[in-house]
This record gives structure tokens, sequence and C-alpha cells, in this order.
């Protein structure tokens, strides 16, 4: 028993190292970029707030399981803009830093962290489309109200934006009806470099 307390505890300091992953925007009103750990507790809350919105029926205390779970990677691997895409070279170091950091838990802790992370990585649940949809959504609400600044940055155009975020409306159609009509304001009003 105390030595599956030690491994837990190990664990959840190996957590703190979530806090220095930088991810590639900004909070509101912050003149720093956001960290994966404060990326993980915020779709979480946003997963609650939404839930009623989705066309899935899901059991919303494993999309909150799942979301706290599926950037632990980075600890290992860092952030990646999701506009890069996603190579199987990626996907393979993710995995591996997966099992190295749920290995860290006892067998049985392991295995929660594992199952849902890699429902996350399927996508082939209402709870995973859905959490999937709630991750693509965050980034959208700080580039909207922080005039654009990871899209600027990193030169997205709107195209871009607009397909790799339409998994949004896989889970919530009339969220995502209501995002394109604002990416598309913004893209009037100059929120996005000129491709």
């Amino acid at each position: 028993m105390t030595s599956n307390l030690s491994e837990i505890f190990n664990f959840i300091i190996e957590m703190d190292k979530l806090k220095a992953v930088l991810r590639k925007t900004k909070p509101t009103g912050f003149d720093r970029y956001e960290n994966s750990a404060e990326h993980s507790w915020q779709v979480c809350l946003l997963a609650q707030l939404l839930v009623d919105q989705s066309k899935l029926t899901v059991n919303i205390s494993r999309v909150t399981e799942i979301l706290l779970v599926h950037d632990i990677p980075e600890i290992d691997v860092g952030d990646q803009i999701v506009y890069q895409g996603h190579s199987d070279i990626r996907a393979a170091r993710e995995l591996e830093a997966a099992q190295r950091i749920f290995g860290l838990l006892p067998d049985q802790q392991a295995k929660w962290c594992m199952e849902r992370w890699q429902e996350y990585e399927d996508h082939q649940t209402n709870e995973s489309i859905f959490a999937y949809a709630i991750d693509r959504l965050m980034p959208l609400l700080h580039n909207l109200n922080n005039d654009g600044q990871s899209w600027k940055e990193n030169n997205v155009p709107l195209n871009k934006v607009l397909t790799f975020n339409a998994p949004i409306g896989d889970a919530c159609p009339e969220v995502w009806d209501y995002l394109k009509k604002l990416l598309v304001q913004a893209s009037e009003s100059g929120l996005f470099n000129k491709a």
C-alpha cells in the first residue's frame, strides 16, 4: 500500500512538468504563452459547460477523464501547433512518452490513464469525439479574443483554421456553425495574415 502511495505521489509531482510545456496560444490579456496544464484545466471546464450542446450522447465524467490525461505525453515531446499535422513519428513519440509517464503509476492507475489517453488518440467513442472537439475549440476562443495571436505568429490562413477545426461540428454542429461565422467576421476584420 505504501509503495503505491509513493508511486502515485511521484507521478503527481511529475505532472508539475506539464506546467512548463508552453503552447502556441497566449491566455487572453496576458503577454505569455499558455502552458499545457492550464489548457487541460480549461478544456475540462469548457466540456462541462458545453455538454448540452453535444449532438452525441456522452458520459461527461469520462470526457473529463480523457481531457485530464490527453496532453500528458507533452511532458516528454512538447506541444505542437495543430496546423502542422500529426506525423507517424510524432505519434510514436507520444505513445512512448505516455508509456513512460503512466508507467510511473501502479498498474491499475497506469492502465486507467493509458486507456483514456488511447481513447482520445483513437477518436472512436462519443466521449473522445466530444473531447477532441472541445480541445480544438479552446485555442479558437483564445485567438478570437487575442487578435489572432497564434494564427498571425504561425501564418495560419482562415481556410486551414476552418479545415483543421471542422471536427468541432462532428460533436457540436451548432457551436461550429456559430464559430464559423465568428471566424469569417474575424477574417474580414484582418485577424488573419494574407496567405
